[in-house]
């Protein structure tokens, strides 16, 4: 039914899908972890946004990074409640990222138990205003301690913060998890990994694939498996670097004439308009992002943020590659990822002048990521630091 899949508060963050939300529950290990999928965007730019729900041995579930708790969503929680036990811990594991922020508020009273776990130096703009004004419930809300070994679930987890990275108006921190007995590392937005086919909860309405599949406003694009891929492909691109080097945008006299031609015209279709102009060889700048899979950071956590913290983030990088795991999974893009220790603290090489390839920790051909797809992000780099809205950079270490 529609209404098992309203987010009525869609307005806190006025994203497609809106107040719409369709929520895919997977497990990825048996009878101890869950991933909830659902899926956000702009402009059809969609990606998955994901729980995950861990079953604790002692009985209950710890929840890392809620979604949008519509009807569906808490059905499907409430199933493995009833099979496995109470929700007993909320995790909200960053501080700035609005997407997972908003949820944790409306998700944690759909629990009334449940104690919140939040990471350390949450911030709000324009005023840095009380847990308890931002929704989240008052009395069961504790910061996560510092030290790992004194959280209430610590014989189960570890979990290693990355501290507050200053970016001016606000500030980068994330909290990434270790399930010990299922060897699994949960992370928010730090290392993804992008599939070469679309996710399945990006395939429940292939719209906005199909739209990003054209290549010319007036196309009209056969719902095929491989014009779903090649949308997908295109938006994670776009998702990623904004606007990549294989991209070119149509001046407005053309934009105009090509909406005209548009056999469609209407909100859905943005009324025929469709800037976008994508060059022959866009398949190779994917292929490059992709890498057949490999765990990378996003350029955008690459260019505007964790380059102003480049000796506190490996060190970080260092610890959470100490730790035992086998599988991680990301907030977005693809899960669960088959990783080992190694290959985490790899893609943090490019934070580093000389990576350590000679000694055999890294794999060959894992960085760098294509310089000219880097361009917008450098002249948005650029752009903040010398408005004075960001710190600058600091060298690799």
């Amino acid at each position: 039914m529609p209404n098992d899949f309203s987010w009525p508060f869609w307005f806190t963050l006025p994203i497609y899908p809106y107040g719409r939300r369709r929520t895919i529950r997977k497990e990825v290990v048996k009878n101890t972890i869950w991933t909830f999928d659902q899926l956000q965007g702009i402009l059809y730019v969609v990606v998955p946004i994901r729980m995950t729900v861990v079953k604790l041995d002692g009985g209950g579930l710890l929840i890392y990074a809620p979604v949008a708790p519509t009807p569906e969503c808490i059905r499907l929680v409430n199933e493995l409640v009833t099979e496995y036990g109470d929700v007993k811990y909320i995790i909200l594991p960053t501080i700035s990222g609005l997407e997972h922020k908003v949820f944790v508020g409306p998700f944690a009273r759909c629990f009334p138990k449940a104690q919140i776990f939040v990471a350390p130096h949450q911030w709000s703009f324009p005023l840095n205003l009380p847990l308890s004004w931002l929704g989240l419930p008052l009395g069961r809300t504790q910061i996560l301690p510092e030290d790992s070994s004194q959280a209430p679930f610590a014989d189960e987890f570890d979990y290693a913060i990355l501290d507050a990275i200053n970016l001016g108006p606000g500030s980068f921190a994330e909290v990434v998890f270790l399930h010990k007995r299922s060897h699994t590392l949960l992370v928010t937005d730090i290392v993804i990994s992008v599939p070469d086919e679309p996710p399945a909860i990006v395939q429940l309405d292939p719209y906005p694939l199909l739209f990003h599949a054209k290549d010319q406003a007036a196309d009209i694009v056969a719902d095929t498996q491989a014009n779903r891929r090649q949308g997908w492909q295109r938006i994670s691109l776009f998702a990623l670097y904004f606007r990549p080097s294989v991209l070119d945008i149509v001046g407005l006299g053309q934009l105009m004439l090509n909406a005209f031609k548009a056999p469609e015209r209407s909100l859905k279709n943005y009324f025929g308009l469709f800037p976008f102009k994508w060059q022959p060889d866009w398949q190779r700048s994917f292929d490059a992002l992709r890498g057949n899979g490999r765990l990378f950071v996003a350029p955008i956590l690459q260019t505007l943020i964790l380059n102003r913290a480049p000796k506190a983030t490996i060190d970080w990088a260092e610890k959470v590659a100490s730790w035992d795991f086998q599988w991680i999974i990301p907030c977005h893009f693809d899960a669960p990822i088959k990783s080992e220790p190694h290959q985490f603290r790899q893609a943090f090489s490019f934070l580093e002048k000389q990576p350590a390839v000679s000694a055999g920790l890294f794999e060959s051909n894992t960085y760098p990521l294509p310089e000219k797809d880097f361009k917008l992000l450098k002249e948005i780099d650029v752009g903040l630091q010398k408005s004075g809205i960001v710190p600058q950079a600091k060298d690799r270490v």
